[in-house]
């Protein structure tokens, strides 16, 4: 068996520190680009892989941070998780991912993973009941805490989330504005911020109409294709005719909506407007296209990762709650004015 290839062979052959060739492989700027290309060379010749746990130990620094996501399935997340994954990347992080599904239990054991490894700091979209205590309890333990998408009322950790009051409001009065008054509002969970703060825009947008509410046509329900198209059937067959427009909590919601009105005989887009929230890539596609809001998912999880990186480096992690400005997206599910 041949001899192991340690920092110090690769040092040797090059005529450099071992310091340097330690800077090089984790791409410190202090590194030449010219020294630091041929030292990859040379590693990735020699077939040296990078010893992490010893780098930790030098550093005090494992390179890993746990992102926590509700639903790995749902685009929404999984676009958070191309942005943090992105800028971790740039900086020679890794991330190990928990998708908790909203458990608390599932949240709490991988956090408590996490501390084994010995992780540098975690993201998270907090579970449904996660309590500030909770979060203050983390930080407790020496592991700094972003949180993404969601907030957790009372807690001084960083958040980088899109403004779902504003959203669900200009979505909401978008169809106001077309001559809707029977307005329906599928899904989303209460014990979320992003639940409280969608239903919050559209109640808002109601009141600021004159337009009273009707509790039964708000319907909370899972995130999903299923649930939308099983919450209008529900709905619908129950009550003919009760709302001439549905804003959805998202798109998965507002894509199985549009299939519910249909197998009822009734058209997306003509016979009632559908909206939908987040603009994944497939609201551009559906039929009829999906009026949405777009809500900065990706740009939301690279400024999370950002500022997990900055507090790893040195900078204060407390108080920002950066909101990220929607947009709406306008398209054939709206419908057009009605009389």
């Amino acid at each position: 068996m041949g001899n192991k290839v340690t920092l110090s062979t690769i040092a040797e052959s090059l005529g450099v520190s071992t310091a340097t060739v330690s800077l090089a492989l984790r791409d410190s700027p202090l590194v030449a680009d010219a020294t630091r290309e041929k030292i990859k060379q040379a590693a990735a010749q020699s077939g040296y892989i990078y010893n992490r746990r010893a780098a930790s130990l030098r550093t005090s620094r494992s390179g890993i941070v746990g992102v926590l996501v509700p639903d790995i399935m749902n685009p929404f997340f999984a676009e958070i998780l191309l942005g943090i994954e992105e800028e971790l990347g740039l900086n020679r992080q890794t991330f190990f991912l928990c998708n908790h599904r909203d458990d608390i239990s599932v949240q709490k054991h991988f956090l408590e993973t996490l501390l084994q490894f010995g992780a540098d700091g975690v993201i998270v979209a907090p579970a449904i009941g996660t309590t500030a205590e909770d979060i203050k309890a983390i930080e407790g333990t020496g592991l700094p805490v972003v949180m993404v998408a969601r907030w957790v009322q009372g807690s001084r950790a960083p958040v980088y989330r899109g403004d779902d009051k504003k959203g669900a409001y200009m979505v909401t009065r978008h169809l106001l504005e077309l001559g809707h008054r029977k307005l329906a509002f599928i899904g989303g969970r209460r014990g979320t911020s992003t639940g409280h703060d969608r239903r919050d825009g559209f109640l808002a947008a109601l009141e600021q109409a004159g337009i009273e509410p009707d509790p039964s046509l708000q319907v909370g329900t899972e995130r999903t294709r299923k649930a939308g198209y099983d919450s209008v059937r529900k709905l619908f067959s129950e009550k003919p005719g009760c709302a001439t427009a549905i804003v959805c909590f998202n798109d998965l919601l507002a894509i199985g909506a549009m299939s519910g009105l249909r197998s009822l005989g009734l058209e997306p887009g003509k016979d009632v407007a559908v909206t939908g929230y987040d603009d994944i890539a497939e609201a551009e596609i559906s039929a009829p296209t999906l009026t949405s809001v777009w809500n900065g998912q990706q740009k939301a999880g690279q400024l999370a990762a950002r500022a997990m990186l900055r507090i790893l480096d040195g900078e204060t992690g407390t108080g920002e709650d950066r909101l990220i400005e929607p947009e709406l997206r306008i398209r054939e599910s709206s419908g057009k004015k009605i009389a």
